[in-house]
């Protein structure tokens, strides 16, 4: 039995000794570098439909 996803799980870990907070919920799953707002956003229905690496790359050129 597996349980709900009704919550934010957030969880912290270090990528290059930076650190960074995950959150997942039931929208997806979204990267933030710690004491930031804005980070890397990806719905799992893009996740599902195969489109993550498109969903990546245009979150990356609207950053500039």
């Amino acid at each position: 039995m597996t349980t709900a996803l009704d919550k934010p799980l957030r969880r912290e870990i270090q990528i290059d000794e930076r650190p960074y907070t995950l959150t997942v919920d039931g929208h997806g799953l979204k990267l933030v570098e710690k004491g930031r707002r804005n980070g890397i956003e990806l719905a799992w229905r893009d996740l599902a439909n195969g489109d993550a690496a498109l969903a990546a790359a245009l979150q990356g050129s609207v950053r500039g």
